[in-house]
């Protein structure tokens, strides 16, 4: 057993610093790199690539890294866990196996943890007695049957386990919690028991302080932010974990970003629910039992964690069409730019009752002025500009169209002064929202696929 392993967060989200994982394996040891690319949101844009391509379905900015990051995945034996195979991860292994033929890496083992994509079984779950209600609400998910986009089961760290056991190098995932990614490592290093509550608990918190990247290591940093060094080149964060679920949050001395305990607080408070019932399918993690010391320069530990069985239950992520939105856009400038701004607002609101258009929501805002705070900040008398933003959200698409033609016209039918229509005729986007359900957990199984290059 090793004393230790380092398992570096690469990226917290689709999206994030292309080289930040690059970075976490150039600039010093680590036994693992964890990629978070899902959320939400996401697993229905690659449900509609899917639907059109059956070979895409997957974080295509993945496959390009791994043209520039495999040689060195493999020359340091660094293992690399991802859910960035979202809704086709054995298609994405595929991918990256050809990446791996080409340069060369016989021998090399990928794995594809799949099943969580219940999309297609939705009726046969319905119809065996699972009602999936909203976890908020407590509706029916026949009131949007047919209106679902996506439909995933979120898995734990035993499938990804199952996959180091298997030899993998590169493991990557459909719907796996973020915080499972970190914790299956700890899991097979160190032997751990699936009822070894408190230290599959440390895991989780560790895998908690991973999964947003550099928001744990300066990143978004509301207490400091103008302390932390070299930001153009941030360090993410590295979890050191131990076989007795101590933990220790570091980052690579090279890189910029800070390490302390308010970075670490913020990330624990991050999306948390009751910080006494961290709920995962692995274990249920006590947010209130952290406890925390800084034991060195950008160091620190993390123990005394605190776990419960799991439940039950998986979570289950709907996505569902839930009508159109348009956001308009049009700035004005100095004197009087804010009393130009509600003009055009009045303007707007009243051509939409002229042309009787119908929406179930209007909403201004005056970007500049009080668009993040609205009026618990201290007003502005006479700002220089300001961005005027609205928006209506609702299910006639005609309607919104009608709304779109009715922005650039303000430029020479409104106030003075106006610009910022650059990008013309505002777009009319899809709504999709998001459906929380439970399933129990005897009806869905994870499928682990593994391969060696040849």
């Amino acid at each position: 057993m090793r004393e230790f392993i380092r398992i570096a967060s690469g990226q917290g989200y689709w999206g994030d610093r292309f080289d930040a994982p690059i970075d976490q394996v150039r600039e010093g040891p680590i036994d693992y790199l964890m990629m978070d690319y899902l959320a939400e949101v996401t697993m229905s844009i690659m449900q509609k690539q899917k639907s059109r391509d059956p070979n895409l379905g997957y974080a295509k900015d993945f496959i390009r890294l791994m043209e520039v990051l495999l040689p060195d995945l493999v020359e340091k034996n660094v293992k690399l866990i991802t859910n960035a195979g979202g809704v086709n991860p054995v298609a994405c292994m595929i991918a990256v196996r050809e990446i791996a033929e080409r340069k060369g890496y016989k021998g090399l083992r990928l794995a594809a943890v799949y099943g969580d994509d219940i999309l297609n079984y939705l009726d046969a779950l319905i119809a065996s007695g699972n009602e999936l209600r909203n976890m908020e609400t407590g509706e029916s998910i026949q009131t949007i049957r047919n209106r679902i986009r996506s439909a995933n089961v979120y898995f734990g760290a035993r499938p990804v386990v199952e996959a180091l056991e298997q030899g993998a190098q590169i493991i990557i995932t459909g719907r796996v919690t973020d915080t499972g990614l970190t914790l299956a490592p700890m899991i097979h290093e160190f032997g751990w028991k699936w009822d070894e509550w408190d230290k599959l608990a440390a895991g989780i918190i560790g895998g908690h302080i991973n999964e947003c990247g550099a928001q744990a290591s300066g990143g978004n940093f509301l207490a400091g932010w103008k302390e932390v060094p070299k930001m153009e080149r941030i360090g993410f964060p590295i979890v050191e974990a131990y076989p007795d679920g101590t933990l220790i949050i570091t980052k690579h001395e090279s890189l910029g970003g800070l390490v302390d305990e308010r970075t670490v607080k913020e990330q624990l408070v991050y999306e948390l629910g009751d910080p006494k019932e961290y709920i995962t399918p692995d274990v249920v993690a006590d947010f209130t039992s952290i406890r925390l010391k800084r034991v060195g320069e950008n160091r620190v530990k993390v123990f005394d964690v605190k776990g419960a069985p799991f439940t039950e239950f998986y979570k289950v992520s709907v996505s569902y069409f839930d009508g159109f939105t348009c956001i308009g856009q049009l700035t004005y400038a100095w004197p009087d730019a804010l009393e130009k701004a509600k003009k055009a607002d009045e303007i707007i609101r009243k051509r939409i009752e002229y042309l009787g258009l119908t929406f179930e929501e209007i909403h201004t805002e005056f970007l500049g002025y009080n668009a993040c705070h609205g009026t618990t900040a201290p007003p502005i008398p006479d700002p220089n500009e300001v961005v005027f933003l609205i928006g209506v959200r609702g299910n006639n698409k005609k309607d919104m169209e009608k709304f779109a033609n009715e922005i650039v016209p303000l430029v020479l039918t409104g106030p003075p002064t106006v610009t910022g229509f650059g990008g013309g005729r505002p777009r009319v986007r899809e709504v999709i929202a998001y459906w929380p359900a439970l399933l129990k957990k005897e009806e869905v199984a994870p499928k682990v696929l593994t391969i060696s290059v040849i």
